[in-house]
């Protein structure tokens, strides 16, 4: 029985060794993929640009090192869990010193700043030291997790995921949107060292915006589905679940047309990014629900009538109408050529997000390039695309993850999504 598991183990690595391979192949273009447009942007950036292929030759040797931990065969399911937890207690425990820590060191008015933040260093990094001792645990735990919750709803062969499930928590790169201004569309997307500061991320999105007559913005992002998979380091359980399977839904797209043609159209790039947003929820939610169920996210049942507030108060802000409304508008201006007045209403609009508690640093063509594409839910920044409501109607029509996975998977462009919809409404 013994060597049967480490043969089962061996084989599994072998997979994952090829994925990587292939991973590292795609990745070494993974900035080159638009032409001149991005080759005149990189003028700009070669020198900031992360490194994948070191990262990822590094995330191979500590992965290689948790292949030996055996956690499945070491730890019953209860102390899998407790671990799990345990980390994320700990993991809320150092953000909180971290916080601490800054409030300290800003505050002018201590006397003993040093000696206080000498303290709270101390604390921080005991509390990291265990975070480092559990981190390779807690990611084998919840890739073994995820992987039976795919099993169980019938992807993979056999009982074998493919792509193995893998993914290390890091912290990520930077992303630099560019879109044309007269258009919102991506032209580029490249990844960034994340020690880049505030004032040199606003200096080059300057530089390039001037430079170029483009529109830039540099977001951060929570995850890059390379292998293994990169996922920014939270203290939410359920937002690190869902970005694990969201993340491997990209591992498994990038040898299908859907994902090999990823660059080729924005239609493309959202069906991508709406597909694994989908089941990133929805299969996220069957990991929580199975493993820790109160961390589950409640759904809400159907109501047979709305409600009516009898309440005089304001209606809240809700953020994906007004964003809704606000790319609407901004298509609109720009459809009619009045690029400098579609970009001093969306500096208007957002002083309104801002005066409403959502504190965006730029609200322009590349925020709606980049943030458009995620399309999972009605209105908000996708504007009137019709490509996110597409998809969310099939998904809505497919009884079953695995199918709507398989047949999303294979699409090479928007029109065979429109031509599955068809199929589904002639159906008697």
């Amino acid at each position: 029985m013994l060597i049967r598991q480490w043969i089962n183990r061996l084989f599994s690595w072998m997979v994952k060794l090829f994925w990587i391979i292939v991973f590292l192949f795609f990745s070494a273009g993974s900035n080159l993929f638009l032409g001149d447009p991005l080759d005149q942007v990189r003028r700009y950036t070669h020198q900031e640009e992360f490194e994948f292929v070191g990262w990822t030759l590094h995330a191979l040797a500590v992965k290689t090192g948790q292949f030996s931990l055996g956690v499945s065969s070491r730890l019953e399911e209860d102390d899998r869990k407790s671990l799990v937890l345990n980390y994320f207690e700990e993991l809320s425990e150092a953000r909180q010193l971290e916080h601490q820590l800054e409030m300290v060191l800003a505050d002018p008015n201590l006397k003993d700043r040093e000696q206080d933040a000498q303290k709270l260093r101390s604390e921080l990094a005991g509390v990291r030291f265990k975070l480092d001792q559990y981190q390779p645990y807690v990611e084998s735990i919840l890739q073994e997790q995820v992987s039976s919750i795919l099993s169980d709803v019938g992807i993979g062969v056999g009982g074998r995921i493919f792509p193995p499930v893998s993914f290390k928590f890091t912290p990520l790169p930077l992303a630099l949107i560019v879109s044309p201004r007269d258009v919102i569309r991506v032209d580029a997307n490249i990844q960034l060292v994340p020690s880049l500061t505030l004032d040199e991320r606003i200096e080059l999105e300057t530089k390039i915006s001037q430079d170029l007559d483009v529109s830039t913005l540099v977001v951060n992002i929570g995850g890059i589905g390379i292998y293994p998979t990169m996922i920014l380091e939270s203290t939410s359980l359920r937002w690190v679940v869902e970005t694990i399977v969201h993340e491997w839904v990209h591992n498994y797209l990038t040898l299908r047309p859907l994902g090999l043609n990823y660059e080729t159209s924005s239609e493309l790039r959202t069906m991508n990014e709406t597909v694994a947003s989908l089941l990133g929820d929805e299969l996220g939610y069957q990991v929580l629900k199975h493993y820790y169920p109160e961390f589950a996210p409640q759904r809400e049942a159907a109501v047979s009538a709305p409600s009516v507030s009898m309440s005089n108060e304001p209606p809240a802000f809700d953020f994906r109408a007004e964003m809704h409304e606000t790319r609407i508008k901004v298509d609109e201006l720009l459809s009619q050529g009045l690029i400098e007045e579609a970009e001093t209403y969306m500096e208007e609009r957002r002083l309104v997000f801002w005066e409403n508690g959502y504190q965006l640093r730029k609200l322009n063509q590349a925020y709606f390039a980049f943030h458009g594409a995620y399309a999972d839910a009605p209105q908000g920044p996708a504007g009137e695309d019709p490509v996110g409501d597409a998809v969310r109607k099939f998904w809505k029509q497919i009884d079953s993850p695995v199918q709507f996975l398989f047949r999303m998977s294979w699409m090479n462009e928007f029109t065979d999504l429109e031509k599955a919809l068809m199929e589904f409404s002639t159906t008697p």
